[in-house]
């Protein structure tokens, strides 16, 4: 039997509107609109200090807002958590003492409505393998397995996570992913702050990139990249001072390592014949349209930072 209190109406996600907040005389998030859609995966970026997590407590409501509104499936934040629909992974808190890992995880999925069954949760999160551990014996990376179950097993409609890769090794970090997809392909929503560039370009059908409390940039991570101009280009090039490369045709800026150089550029076939004909050394040249890094440096130091 389905839990009424359940019941989801087909309409946005999230709606957030004119929400800011302040911690004394810093203005974390400032007069933020946001619209999110079922079924999505949105990556929310932007530098340290940005207001990402300001933002994510206000959407699931740990923190009230100074001014401002936020739905979350037509509810309230705290309705929305009250009926089981959102799942958070937060980097605040610690988990609780003197349990085994498949004890807290039971505990908590006894708060929901309609929760995952514990050995699913386990599974998909890769805490099974010390289940049976207890929460005070585990390394970092197992500690953020743990999270992740505790939110899967909500067997939410929403799942917020807060820097979920935080603390997990390379592997952990590919299992993990690979884990969100099965959730995602559910139909879920998945909304997620992290300071890994790529995971954002991999997984995110969204990126909504903040700077300063404000949304800097909102789009498919492909036209987020579309909004700087320009290639990159690498080469090898020894003993050439970076005033002579900064001279070229079309150089926006230089960067040298070592032997390696990377030029950015807003005419690369001006740049290439230039350097070729300027450097006969030069050598192991590569050409690639710009980035995700690119575009998160440029749009976050456009951004208005006044009295942040």
């Amino acid at each position: 039997m389905t839990d009424p209190s359940r019941d989801v109406s087909p309409v946005d996600t999230i709606v957030a509107r004119g929400l800011t907040k302040s911690f004394g005389a810093v203005r974390a998030v400032r007069e933020l609109d946001l619209t999110l859609q079922r079924g999505t995966s949105v990556a929310l970026l932007g530098p340290n200090g940005a207001g990402k997590t300001t933002t994510i407590d206000m959407l699931i409501g740990l923190t009230k807002p100074d001014a401002g509104t936020v739905s979350l499936f037509g509810r309230s934040p705290n309705e929305a958590v009250k009926a089981g629909l959102i799942g958070a992974m937060t980097q605040t808190g610690q988990l609780i003492d003197y349990l085994s890992v498949r004890e807290l995880v039971t505990m908590m999925a006894a708060i929901y409505p309609a929760p995952l069954a514990v050995d699913e949760a386990l599974s998909i999160s890769g805490a099974d393998a010390f289940a049976d551990r207890q929460t005070r014996k585990l390394s970092g990376g197992e500690t953020q397995r743990v999270r992740f179950a505790i939110a899967l097993v909500a067997n939410a409609e929403l799942l917020v996570l807060d820097e979920p890769t935080a603390a997990l090794d390379v592997e952990g970090r590919r299992d993990f992913w690979n884990a969100m997809r099965a959730f995602a392909a559910r139909g879920k929503t998945v909304v997620f702050a992290t300071h890994y560039l790529e995971e954002a370009d991999a997984y995110a059908d969204r990126i909504v990139l903040i700077s300063h409390g404000r949304i800097a940039a909102d789009g498919a991570p492909t036209e987020i990249k579309a909004t700087v101009g320009g290639r990159i280009i690498r080469a090898t090039l020894p003993d050439v001072e970076s005033s002579n490369l900064q001279a070229l045709r079309g150089v926006t800026a230089v960067d040298r390592k070592g032997d390696a150089i990377t030029l950015n550029s807003n005419d690369s076939d001006a740049t290439l014949r230039d350097l070729l004909n300027t450097f006969a050394s030069v050598r192991d040249i590569e050409v690639r349209g710009a980035g995700l890094e690119e575009a998160f440096l440029e749009l976050t130091l456009d951004s208005d930072g006044a009295d942040s």
